[in-house]
């Protein structure tokens, strides 16, 4: 339980932090505590599951990806329509930055 606990907690930590997010502007968009999301990212308190969809739509990621790292279609989704609303120059480079982290795997 630790172990999944802890996974939970770091992919929370890690989205929050990728959209330069404090823990206490996730709580508030989030509408938690901020005690819920510094216990959730320490992996010490599992995540009650209205919490679980409230964080995951807050940080515009799927719950399974919270739960178990995967991602799944409506992850892809939200990047496709991020990706749409960007200009073709914008767009190009992001292509290349793709490409050059496809190749590090």
């Amino acid at each position: 339980m630790n172990e999944l606990l802890a996974g939970i907690g770091h992919r929370i930590s890690s989205a929050r932090k990728s959209k330069k997010m404090t823990q206490e502007a996730l709580a508030e968009l989030a509408d938690v505590s901020y005690q819920t999301i510094s216990s959730a990212e320490l992996g010490k308190k599992a995540l009650r599951p209205e919490n679980i969809i409230k964080i995951s739509q807050a940080l515009q990621v799927s719950s399974d990806y919270l739960l178990t790292g995967n991602r799944n279609t409506s992850d892809y989704i939200t990047l496709d329509s991020k990706l749409a609303t960007v200009d073709s120059a914008k767009y190009d480079r992001i292509m290349r930055v793709v490409d050059i982290m496809l190749e590090e795997t």
